[in-house]
């Protein structure tokens, strides 16, 4: 495989229209992020009015990432064949259809195939749809577009923590999901409809750090052992990721958290928002970095850092302000997966096959989201106690960030010198 390697050189005129691209992006990626994000705030409503234990509760969690993620090589195959504008769009309606439809749920199985089911397959539409696009129109800023994009899936959250806690207190978890369901949706379905591909006749930079010229279709990426290796790395990374996002509000309430009062705001839903920030500002951030330093070395100092914050949040779990602002660090550590890996993964194997390519790679959040959702409360529920998951979380990011250097590194560098 040929590489080529872009020289610093002055960036060429180019359309606003990439820009434009990028911010509506970010808006339709937004309008998605409270179905993953907000999940918490819901589990003890949705397991009181169903009467049923959280371990089946956050299977409708795991289904909703499972469904996002391993449909979406077929998806991310949709959004290259026809393009991201009515695809998308759907994906937004889809999405908030299932907050609307999972209001009037009265079983488990309801639960299972509205908000798992439509959310689940309306956010991976978007969240693949959009990715793929911002690397095609961002050759010489890849990690810092997918970066921005993939902010919005963490930030979008942030305008709804506390919207949807207050209207659940004021007027029950029923109608916060279809208020919020309606304006969610709306909004993303109409910023995905001005949304299109890169034309031949759009300005675009060259590429700014070393990248594939060949094209790797997924049958033949599928083969490589760079691909199983990153797939193993985001698997683990994501475990954790999901683990604390699923579980954040039982844990709390097992530390005692919930109870507390921090800078007159409740602790819970501060610290929520307080991750959402986090979590969206790693992902530009990191990407940035990556963009300079390399994808491994930014994956080893950002993985690294989760481990050591996840360490600080569960040793010092009795101080509450400490335990808020250390969940903080933690997202800070976790979210810029979602920035490194499509950018890593683009780098390696090209971007004609980009959104495809990455829909088999997004697959590893789907397991992730099995391991970290209803196995990781199972495991609680049979020791007894969050700090054995919260061991083997730790050791996996520590695990991940080690690989990133040790292993991803060299194995790519070979890979790009055949």
């Amino acid at each position: 495989m040929s590489v080529s390697m872009a020289q610093p050189m002055a960036m060429p005129a180019t359309s606003s229209t990439r820009w434009i691209q990028l911010m509506l992006g970010l808006i339709a990626m937004m309008s998605i992020s409270s179905p993953q994000y907000v999940w918490t705030l819901f589990t003890r409503s949705f397991q009181d009015g169903l009467g049923v234990t959280l371990p089946a509760i956050q299977i409708t969690f795991s289904i909703l990432i499972v469904l996002q993620t391993w449909l979406s090589p077929l998806q991310g195959f949709l959004v290259d064949k026809f393009g991201p504008r009515a695809l998308i769009a759907f994906g937004c309606a889809l999405s908030g259809a299932g907050w609307i439809t999972s209001a009037y749920v009265t079983s488990l199985t309801g639960l299972y195939l509205t908000y798992g089911l439509f959310c689940g397959i309306g956010t991976g539409i978007v969240y693949i749809g959009i990715i793929g696009l911002m690397v095609r129109w961002f050759p010489d800023r890849r990690g810092f577009a997918t970066g921005m994009v993939a902010a919005g899936y963490g930030f979008g959250a942030i305008l709804t923590t506390f919207p949807i806690d207050t209207m659940m207190k004021s007027a029950g978890y029923q109608h916060t999901l279809v208020v919020f369901g309606l304006i969610l949706g709306i909004v993303g379905a109409a910023a995905a409809l001005a949304m299109r591909m890169p034309q031949t006749d759009d300005k675009l930079p060259p590429v700014s750090v070393m990248t594939s010229a060949k094209d790797v279709a997924p049958r033949e990426m599928l083969r490589t052992n760079v691909f199983w290796l990153m797939f193993f790395m985001m698997t683990m990374m994501s475990t954790g990721g999901l683990m604390i996002i699923s579980q954040f509000a039982a844990f709390s309430r097992d530390f005692g958290v919930t109870k507390v009062v921090v800078f007159g705001l409740a602790a819970l839903p501060l610290a929520l928002t307080i991750d959402r920030i986090t979590n969206g500002l790693t992902r530009p951030f990191f990407g940035w970095i990556s963009d300079r330093i390399g994808r491994e070395n930014t994956m080893a100092i950002a993985f690294l850092m989760e481990a050591a914050a996840v360490t600080g949040m569960v040793l010092l779990r009795d101080n509450t302000l400490v335990f808020v602002l250390l969940s903080g660090v933690v997202f800070f550590g976790w979210g810029e997966i979602f920035s490194l890996f499509p950018s890593t993964l683009t780098d390696t194997f090209g971007t004609k096959f980009a959104t495809t390519n990455y829909g088999f790679l997004y697959m590893a959040q789907g397991v992730g989201s099995v391991l970290g959702g209803p196995l990781a409360a199972l495991l609680h529920d049979k020791a007894g106690s969050w700090l054995p998951v919260f061991a083997i979380i730790i050791t996996m990011d520590a695990l991940t960030g080690i690989l990133a250097l040790v292993a991803l590194k060299p194995l790519r560098k070979r890979y790009a010198a055949k």
